[in-house]
This record gives C-alpha cells, structure tokens and sequence, in this order.
C-alpha cells in the first residue's frame, strides 16, 4: 500500500516542519480556532516557496456552516484562481445546499476553475444529511478524496462508519479518516478501514517569544506542527506496509 499522511499547517514555519518531518501533503489553513479558513495570498505564496511537498490550500471563506451566499462563492473562485496560478497542487473545497445535501452545482464550478488541480472535499462532508448519497454526489462532481471523520467528532468515534463509507466507494475515491488522528491511534485506523490517506493537524502550541507579557491578560499560545508526532505517524504507516497490515 502507498500510504500517505496530509498534516495541517496554520503558518509557513509549520510547512517547514511537515516536509521536514516525512508527511506527504500539506493541508493549508489560517484560523485553527475556527476550524481552518482559507489562508492569505501572502501565506500561500510563501508557503509555495518553502515547500517541495503538495501543498493543497483550504477554500472556506468564514468559520460556521458550509451554505455560502453568492458574493462568499465569488471570493471562493477568486481564491481557487489565485491557488491555480500560485502552483499550488490542489485545493480543498465543499460547499453544501440548506438541506444537507452537496451543493453539486457550484463545487463542480471550483474544480473546473482548480483543474488540473487536485480537489479534496473537506468535512462539510459530516455535515451531510445522508452521507451514502453525498459519497455519490462527490464522485460525479471529479473530487479526488474526501476528508472524513465518519460523521462523529473524532475519527476513532467513526471508525466503523469510515469502513463502510470506503467500501461502497469502492476505490473510485479516496476516503480519508481525520480528525483526532495520532500516533496511538493510526495503526488501528489503517488496519479497521483500509484507507491509504490519512489526516492530522499533529499540533502542539507553544508560549510566545515576546520578552514582555501584559499579566493582566493571557498569553497568547502559538499553533505548530508536532515534528516527533509526524515522523511517528510516518514511521507506524510504514511499518504496517512492510508488514502487509
């Protein structure tokens, strides 16, 4: 099995860190606490640079739901455009209609704008009202993959729904397992859904650098990604190959 591991990275020194550290793809993401928001032109760019790994940025214009208004989907394709034309190697996108349904319509817009782009559809996915027929929509649309934690919080919670989401898709997308993914867990990830593509921040956030600190109000903690915890995730994947696992 070719495995591969994406890590999110929510500022260039993070990318550094990913390639670095063994992953082979680079989610890219501003804004950790709302879930990940599409990063800067500025980030992007320097990102690009920084890195030789695939670098697929986030398309998602605000924190909260994934029902977009019109003038949010123009940024969307101005963002895609911007991506395309940065080199970068693909974009995660997912958009859904107030039903929970897949907005097929306007996805099928950014991957045709992101071609010949890669595109993930991200864990708007667990916002779906019946996942199985999602799972449909996404491959008639040209997704790639699809970021899920099975509909539960957590990967590990889903892990039973993430098997039966990739056996009926039957190897005409990859379906890959995230959130809540580390080295203590992955193994027993791999081994119950047969994915091949995994997903984790991997993050640890460390205390600032600033020699002064206003007591009075909390210190603000910096997001990173976790170099050990990477390689570890890399090594326990390729342990369970040479194994045949």
């Amino acid at each position: 099995m070719d495995f591969k591991l994406e890590v999110i990275a929510f500022n260039p020194d993070c990318c550094i860190n990913i390639q670095e550290a063994g992953a082979q793809r680079i989610e890219l993401c501003s804004n950790p606490a709302e879930g990940g928001t599409t990063p800067s032109h500025g980030m992007i760019s320097v990102a690009r640079k920084n890195v030789s790994i695939h670098l697929f940025p986030i398309i998602r214009p605000r924190g909260g739901d994934f029902l977009y208004n019109a003038t949010e989907f123009k940024v969307m394709m101005k963002d895609v455009e911007f991506c395309l034309h940065t080199g970068c190697d693909g974009v995660v996108i997912g958009m859904l209609n107030a039903d929970g349904t897949v907005d097929k319509k306007r996805c099928k817009s950014l991957i045709e704008i992101a071609y010949p782009m890669s595109v993930t559809f991200h864990r708007a996915f667990d916002r779906t009202s019946d996942p199985f027929q999602a799972l449909e929509d996404i491959i008639d649309i040209g997704c790639e993959r699809i970021l899920t934690s099975g509909l539960q919080p957590t990967a590990i919670e889903g892990i039973h729904d993430i098997e039966k989401i990739i056996k009926q898709a039957d190897e005409r997308i990859i379906i890959m397992p995230g959130s809540g993914i580390r080295s203590e867990n992955i193994v027993q990830i791999a081994e119950t859904t047969k994915a091949i593509e995994f997903h984790t921040s991997a993050r640890k956030f460390a205390a600032g650098k600033m020699e002064y600190v206003n007591k009075n109000l909390k210190e603000e903690l910096t997001v990173n990604a976790d170099v050990q915890e990477i390689r570890n995730m890399v090594n326990l994947l390729t342990q369970v190959n040479e194994t045949g696992g």
